[in-house]
């Protein structure tokens, strides 16, 4: 049985980080998903850039089954959507605003977050039909004030800030307004994970859900 729709949003809620695994061998690709699953970690993100990304989403998918929330990010074309969710991916990512990739998503039952920085794109990918917009990239657009500028006029949108995203702001993103944060190679260190370091990469998880957890406490406690 896979992952429902709403099922797969409100994990990502609830957990608030998506790691990001972007790395240039599908094996690194495998190690850091198998790291990341093994370690407790339950979402994990494997872009198209990584060669082979098809083949690498059906493994971990047919591996770990429901242990894990796949997603597939850098998707570019409803095709290779279409590819990624028939190999297991329980979510799409974009960079940008394609409405045939939501749809080809919607499709399958299974949530899309495309990719949008500025108000008006944001307000287009979420009349599109996105479950949540990718606010990317959003450490050079201002980081955290970016995004409480942002949930000013649209409270109401789930966002997830990309880009710039560490462990010294996660909880700063959180607190402005974020519904979760996707870190790429400040948490998937290819160092360590050419290094055979993967305890690194759980610890390093470990410690993001722990500063959005503890962000959300403070922020429920107005402090």
């Amino acid at each position: 049985m896979s992952w429902t729709r709403d099922k797969a949003l409100a994990l990502i809620r609830e957990v608030g980080l998506v790691p990001i695994i972007r790395t240039s061998s599908p094996d690194d690709a495998w190690r850091a998903a198998e790291a990341l699953i093994e370690g407790g970690v339950g979402i994990a993100e494997i872009t198209m850039t990584v060669p082979g990304a098809i083949h690498v989403i059906e493994k971990v998918a047919d591996k770990f089954g429901e242990r894990v929330l796949l997603g597939a990010g850098t998707i570019l074309d409803e095709q290779s959507c279409r590819a990624a969710l028939l190999a297991g991916a329980e979510f799409i990512v974009t960079p940008g605003l394609k409405a045939p990739i939501i749809e080809m998503a919607r499709r399958y039952s299974k949530a899309c977050f495309p990719g949008a920085l500025t108000p008006t794109e944001v307000l287009a990918a979420w009349e599109a039909g996105a479950d949540m917009v990718k606010i990317f990239p959003c450490g050079p657009a201002g980081g955290p004030k970016y995004i409480k500028a942002l949930k000013g006029p649209y409270p109401h949108i789930d966002m997830v800030p990309t880009g710039g995203v560490n462990l010294e702001n996660a909880a700063e993103f959180i607190a402005a307004g974020a519904s979760a944060v996707a870190v790429g190679g400040e948490l998937v260190n290819l160092a360590h994970l050419r290094a055979g370091k993967l305890d690194e990469i759980v610890g390093a998880a470990r410690k993001y859900v722990e500063a959005v957890r503890t962000a959300r406490s403070r922020t429920a406690h107005g402090s």
